[in-house]
């Protein structure tokens, strides 16, 4: 193993998903680096989506608590959420009990998914003693606008005084989510018109109504739904997860950043993790270099973003490889 002589870099990716979690990409990130000869402080990240809980669980601490949940076909199945070590905060993965990988592709059906699960594992929480419930709502089967998610919240007992958060991962308005989302979990042309005057419809009956408010379409409006019948707190989960990890910090003390993610599309410049790792390490003036499975934007865009440098690789290898040689050219 060479000696660690090059520049030092914060490791901080996001999963590939589908294919490797973040710890996985961070680990070949920084075997990468090591074999260039520079130090690395690993740092995996999660932006609201699917392993936001563990990257949480890894960096404050706490226990997983597994409990009886429906999919989003409304089967039983057990889900898991985390009680975090300070004893009053909760984290909740929409994808644990409502999440798209628990319907085979021939099952998916948009229109019938419930986000029902994802409400009784937040009313667990609640009963388990949880004053603080972060909700991560990444990668959702659902379309529902959280009516299911507010009905099993009721019928579990409510939330007891605690107070949601519900960690975003898209900016999107509610009423833009079946157009935007729902093909991706089964919905054809007809069944995106009438998914979208449900949440119209649903919209208008809510206590407050979640049209227009930036960041209230996640995971099938799940995120509106939950600010307009319990006052949730929308936050960005990208945001939420670099406070926790002490992520400027850790910027500045290396230097560099290398980040990464499956894909780089329009969506990334619109509060997915990425962009928010480049305006925060930027702001401590350290410059940021993506590795990424597929880019999907245009040369414009992708400059937008503030990027040093980006390279694509989708497996291991290839992202080792590519951390490489980042970090020769850094010596």
């Amino acid at each position: 193993m060479p000696a660690s002589t090059g520049a030092a870099w914060l490791v901080a990716p996001d999963s590939f998903k589908g294919t490797f979690a973040a710890p996985l990409v961070a680990q070949a990130l920084a075997e990468g680096l090591r074999d260039a000869g520079c130090a690395s402080d690993v740092c995996p990240l999660g932006d609201g989506g699917e392993g936001t809980l563990d990257v949480l669980v890894a960096a404050l601490g706490g226990s997983l608590v597994r409990v009886p949940a429906r999919d989003p076909l409304g089967r039983t199945i057990e889900a898991t959420f985390a009680l975090l070590a300070d004893g009053r905060t909760a984290v909740v993965e929409t994808a644990a009990a409502s999440g798209l990988h628990l319907v085979d592709e021939t099952q998916r059906d948009a229109e019938t998914a419930s986000s029902a699960g994802t409400g009784e594992l937040i009313a667990a929480a609640a009963r388990a003693g949880a004053q603080r419930i972060l909700v991560a709502v990444g990668g959702s089967a659902t379309t529902d606008g959280g009516m299911g998610a507010i009905e099993a919240i009721r019928a579990g007992g409510g939330l007891g005084g605690a107070t949601l958060e519900v960690l975003c991962d898209t900016r999107m308005p509610f009423e833009r989510a079946a157009a935007v989302f729902s093909p991706q979990k089964g919905a054809d042309a007809d069944a995106v018109a009438r998914l979208g005057a449900r949440l119209e419809q649903i919209a208008a009956a809510l206590p407050r109504d979640p049209r227009g408010l930036p960041m209230s379409g996640c995971a099938g409006g799940l995120s509106g739904g939950l600010w307009a019948a319990f006052g949730a707190w929308l936050r960005s989960g990208a945001d939420v997860v670099l406070d926790a990890v002490s992520f400027d910090r850790r910027a500045a003390a290396a230097g560099h950043v290398v980040t990464g993610e499956g894909r780089i599309d329009s969506q990334s410049l619109d509060g997915k993790l990425i962009s928010v790792v480049t305006r925060r390490a930027i702001a401590v003036r350290a410059p940021v270099h993506a590795v990424v499975g597929q880019l999907e934007v245009e040369a414009g865009a992708l400059a937008s973003l503030g990027l040093a440098s980006v390279v694509q690789a989708s497996a291991l290898a290839a992202i080792r490889d590519a951390a490489h040689s980042l970090g020769a050219r850094s010596t």
